[in-house]
């Protein structure tokens, strides 16, 4: 490939959930805040969805949940399926609400981190695992999900950054822009 043409954007996320994924396990998880690890994999499976729409966003969630599976040999398919959902509920806030706030990210990736902590533990808990359920694994949730609310900002701004010269566009920006430009919402409308 030269260098006018950038990469699409399945190998773009490809590559950003596998260098995510290893960085996670072999880094960010050897590194303790507040007793809890940060789990960037539902970060970037919400900013995802959040930039390239609900489709892609569930099968990111998908790729990027078998990959943690994988990797850290657990159930295979649990995180895959709390993170499908994660991608797809992103995708279609997306799709719904255009969202461009600025608290955007903080928002999604706190609720991002909500439903996949406390989705993987409720599965976890009706697969029969033999984990205590107490108010440490309640105080555990609640401050990952604060943890990964801070980590939210950084994470968005690498995701955006490393997908952004290959994003579909949006046609409803063009809409709006078009709209703009000529004055009116129809020439039609001028007669």
């Amino acid at each position: 490939m030269t260098a006018s043409t950038p990469f699409p954007l399945p190998v773009r996320v490809a590559a950003l959930a596998v260098v995510v994924v290893f960085f996670q396990i072999g880094v960010v998880s050897e590194v303790p805040v507040f007793g809890v690890s940060v789990d960037l994999s539902p970060l970037l499976v919400a900013f995802i969805g959040l930039m390239c729409g609900s489709t892609l966003g569930a099968a990111s969630g998908f790729a990027v949940g078998l990959l943690v599976d994988l990797a850290l040999l657990q159930t295979l398919g649990l995180t895959s399926l709390v993170f499908t959902l994660v991608g797809y509920w992103c995708g279609r806030l997306r799709e719904l609400r255009d969202p461009q706030g600025a608290l955007t990210p903080l928002l999604v990736g706190g609720g991002a981190s909500a439903v996949s902590l406390v989705g993987y533990s409720l599965m976890e808990f009706m697969l029969g695992v033999d984990a205590p359920v107490s108010f440490e694994l309640l105080r555990q949730i609640v401050l990952g999900i604060v943890v990964n609310t801070i980590v939210a900002l950084p994470m968005w701004a690498i995701v955006r950054r490393s997908l952004e010269g290959a994003l579909p566009e949006d046609p409803r920006r063009r809409r709006r822009r078009r709209a703009y430009t000529t004055g009116g919402l129809s020439p039609l409308s001028r007669t």
